[in-house]
């Protein structure tokens, strides 16, 4: 369980709680939790998930492969009928739900995972292809990640488009 916010007391005083009802051990500080890595610096925190990112580019076999500058074809279009149909789906599968997971900390990859996600059911060549150039751009960008400044207010702003 992480254990977050400004009131230091308030914070002890849940652990207190907690404990008197559940086993449980502080590890201190956060740094490594379920593939998020969490570094506290002066200007504030940043996260990434550069080991886990690392981790499934060796799974998908992309560890000497070379980088790309984008996550997608400038103007690709993905259609459901191109390409020819993949025997196994399997690791499509796990790759598409691993991005999926990576966006976390990855917001720039994104709209490319969108795009991909939605031919789980019956991938075809090219969109595994566009998985690998996804793979093949977060290898180039291994240590991106969120910064949450310690000098921000940290006021949450949402933007949408209605078209």
């Amino acid at each position: 369980m992480i254990i977050t916010g400004d009131d230091l007391s308030s914070i002890r005083d849940l652990q207190r709680f907690l404990s008197q009802n559940f086993e449980m051990k502080d590890l201190g500080q956060l740094n490594y939790f379920l593939g998020l890595e969490v570094t506290l610096g002066s200007d504030g925190y940043y996260l990434s998930q550069a080991k886990y990112a690392s981790d499934l580019l060796s799974k998908a076999g992309l560890s000497d492969s070379k980088t790309c500058t984008s996550p997608l074809e400038y103007n690709v279009k993905l259609l459901a009928t191109d390409g020819e149909s993949l025997p196994d789906a399997t690791l499509y599968k796990q790759l598409v739900s691993s991005l999926i997971y990576l966006t976390v900390t990855r917001p720039d990859i994104s709209y490319a995972v969108y795009l991909v996600s939605q031919f789980m059911s019956a991938p075809r060549s090219t969109h595994y292809a566009a998985v690998l150039r996804i793979l093949r751009y977060v290898k180039g960008t291994l240590f991106h990640g969120l910064h949450f400044s310690s000098h921000s207010s940290l006021e949450l702003h949402s933007y949408s488009d209605a078209d």
